[in-house]
């Protein structure tokens, strides 16, 4: 059944664990997700950035989702990542997104939480659950050479965290804590003790953006904190990849698309399942 992230991520919150947010710009991309979740018997949400929504098509991604987990066991969130505007947004929730992100991280706070109230009216009139963002998360979802952009992150105040969360209204929180987008040479490190205040301060569930790369004992221990959302984009991208390009090589490579296209769909589905399991109580 289609839920709302904040619906799932209570009983995450409460019982300490975390649900993935998994991304995803193809028809095969969205197969390995959903059969993950299905496998393992786990709420997932499944996701789309701006960038990936206007690939696909919102209504045909929220179609597409809709119509496999009509034959699925278990419940999954629509959310749509990293949303700019309260025009995106709006695009989104009438395509029939389950949840959004607005991020405006970039502005300045009271600049934000306006955007933000704005977004959350809009949403709870519709049902939707809203994530917001505070303190700028840099990097992006692909694998990178060199060392993450340090200069380019702004942690998360908490006071500020929880006036934002306050004035808002949103149900998701998504901070800064010294996590990045995407995969560079040096591996991120978590501020544990500020994911702690802030939960503790927020009284919903917090979300960590640029969860490929970071260690699994970090993990765990952002989860012990309070983290119950965590977002995986750039290893699902990399295995997708490396897939085709492994079904796709020499001369007498398959050219039949769905006789091919399976084996992406398994590497994707093998990297969700591991982060579920990591996710887990």
């Amino acid at each position: 059944m289609i839920r709302t992230a904040r619906e799932l991520l209570e009983d995450a919150r409460l019982n300490h664990y975390a649900i993935g947010a998994f991304n995803t710009s193809t028809l095969e991309i969205t197969k390995g997700i959903l059969k993950a979740a299905e496998e393992l018997k786990t709420p997932v949400i499944i996701e789309t950035s701006e960038g990936e929504a206007n690939f696909e098509g919102y209504q045909v991604f929220v179609d597409t989702v809709r119509d496999i987990v009509m034959n699925m066991s278990v419940d999954i969130a629509i959310n749509l990542d990293h949303g700019k505007s309260l025009e995106s947004v709006k695009y989104a929730i009438d395509s029939g997104y389950s949840s959004v992100h607005i991020d405006c991280s970039k502005m300045d706070l009271a600049s934000n939480t306006e955007l933000t109230k704005q977004v959350v009216e809009l949403a709870h009139a519709h049902k939707v659950s809203v994530e917001g963002e505070l303190g700028y998360i840099g990097g992006s979802s692909e694998v990178h050479e060199g060392e993450q952009p340090k200069e380019e992150i702004v942690l998360t105040n908490p006071k500020e965290a929880a006036e934002y969360i306050k004035a808002t209204g949103i149900d998701i929180f998504a901070g800064s804590y010294g996590n990045v987008h995407g995969i560079y040479k040096n591996e991120p490190t978590l501020d544990i003790e500020r994911i702690k205040q802030i939960s503790q301060s927020s009284g919903v569930p917090l979300s960590l953006h640029g969860g490929s790369g970071i260690p699994e004992d970090q993990i765990k221990a952002a989860i012990g904190a309070g983290i119950c959302k965590i977002n995986v984009n750039t290893e699902i991208r990399r295995a997708y990849r490396e897939a085709l390009d492994r079904a796709l090589r020499g001369k007498n490579a398959e050219i039949i698309p769905y006789k091919y296209l399976p084996e992406a769909i398994e590497a994707v589905k093998e990297v969700v399942k591991k982060k579920i399991t990591l996710f887990s109580k």
